[in-house]
């Protein structure tokens, strides 16, 4: 059971999260918690403030987690202390070398997780549940060390079961950080986007639990943006493909690194809400049989709908493309000289459309591709994807399109993903929230 940062904010949120977690005890599970709240950002703000100014303020972090201490009553005042001058020293030496190198930074931000697991396992064992706190790397959480965004080492996977499984068993709940671990020298990494999601999801996988649990502050994965749809409602089940391309096309549901564990494993997840438990939540599986979920419920062609905004449309011409080999070999080592991703891409004989993040600085890019082609660069696009049954892909462009014939949106780009499951298509930004309402409206509200 993972509980991101909003879930364990302060003392009441940890109230709530004890009594969710009671409801659960006898399925034996593992906890995994994010640091409290805003926490990371503070962090971070501190470490910023003390390597450029030479000064640092505590006040914000002190005042959350020793408030939140002294509110449950909790007798570790003494170890919350002992990690608070520890960070302090820490960033007394940042602030004295002016220097933040990316393994100093993830020392740093580990005091989050480290703080909110301490504070949460005291309350637990207050209320009579059999709760322990755990650093990630006491249970065989070993990375490289790629600070930032490490990777999990392949003895993880026998080491975390060997390490949790005797716990379970002797009937203690361990209450585990996410996000970070520890490299093959004892140096603390993070785990990068996702990254207490993939603790848990690892944990679940390698001990071969019955399901990772994966609680946010939505009812599961939506229909849609809820701020753009007021209608929007939760998807009853994804399979681990669609959750990947929905999560890569703007919605907030799990990273696709978070997912790798469990897409190995085939461990179900389960998106739950703590705001709202009984809420049933969304399962991600490995693949979904029409009606094995659904029961006698009209099967729908889509499962979710996501627009990402600020994207830049390229359109690269060159009758040199007509029966050339090489070509586009050549167009995509020019992206990849500026170090620049691509998300989508259409090609014709002549022609190659492709998006980009609108972050990039495309200077020197489009100077190079311009020695081989026709260059056009346009910017304030929205890539409006369509998430659906791969079997029924007719049947979503040809509505798709009318609804956008029907709004007066032309459509700038097609391309179907290589998954076969997401359908994306480019339109202006301003005109992606009235396309994702349309395209609601006729999938699933008539």
């Amino acid at each position: 059971m993972k509980f991101g940062g909003s879930s364990v904010a302060n003392a009441v949120r940890i109230r709530h999260v004890a009594e969710i977690v009671k409801t659960h005890l006898n399925a034996k599970p593992v906890l995994v918690l994010s640091a409290m709240g805003d926490t990371t950002d503070h962090l971070l703000e501190a470490a910023d403030a003390a390597y450029n100014t030479g000064k640092f303020s505590l006040d914000r972090i002190k005042k959350l987690h020793m408030g939140t201490v002294n509110t449950l009553k909790l007798p570790i005042q003494k170890e919350v202390k002992t990690l608070m001058d520890e960070l302090a020293s820490l960033l007394s030496g940042i602030s004295l070398i002016r220097e933040l190198t990316p393994r100093t930074k993830d020392y740093l931000v580990s005091f989050g997780e480290r703080l909110s697991v301490r504070i949460a396992a005291a309350y637990m064992k207050s209320i009579g549940i059999k709760a322990e706190a755990f650093d990630a790397w006491e249970l065989g959480f070993i990375s490289d060390s790629n600070y930032g965004q490490a990777e999990l080492s392949k003895e993880s996977w026998d080491l975390i079961p060997k390490k949790i499984i005797p716990l379970i068993k002797a009937g203690t709940l361990p209450v585990v950080t996410g996000f970070i671990a520890q490299d093959a020298q004892g140096s603390i990494t993070t785990l990068g986007r996702g990254g207490s999601d993939l603790t848990a999801t690892m944990i679940a996988a390698a001990c071969k639990a019955a399901e990772a649990q994966v609680w946010k502050d939505v009812d599961g994965i939506l229909t849609a943006d809820p701020r753009i749809v007021k209608k929007a409602g939760p998807v009853e089940a994804v399979s681990y493909e669609e959750a990947s391309e929905l999560a890569f096309f703007g919605a907030q549901v799990l990273h696709p690194r978070a997912m790798q564990p469990c897409m190995k494993t085939g461990t179900p997840v389960l998106v739950k809400n703590s705001y709202n438990p009984a809420a049933p939540g969304t399962r991600i599986i490995s693949s979904l049989r029409d009606g094995s979920l659904q029961g006698k419920k009209k099967i729908l062609p889509v499962r979710a709908i996501t627009a990402r905004l600020n994207i830049t449309l390229v359109d690269i011409v060159s009758t040199r493309m007509l029966g050339q080999y090489g070509f586009l070999a050549e167009v995509f080592s020019i992206f990849s000289r500026n170090r620049i991703s691509v998300d989508m891409v259409a090609t014709s004989e002549v022609s190659v459309s492709l998006t980009l993040d609108a972050s990039y600085d495309l200077g020197e890019l489009k100077k190079e591709l311009s020695r081989i082609a026709s260059v056009e660069i346009k910017t304030g696009k929205a890539i409006v994807s369509i998430i659906g049954n791969v079997k029924r892909s007719s049947e979503i462009l040809s509505r798709a399109f009318r609804t956008c014939q029907l709004v007066g949106v032309p459509v700038q780009m097609v391309s179907q993903g290589a998954s076969k499951v997401n359908i994306s298509f480019i339109v202006n930004d301003t005109e992606a929230a009235e396309v994702v309402k349309a395209l609601h409206l006729d999938f699933f509200e008539h």
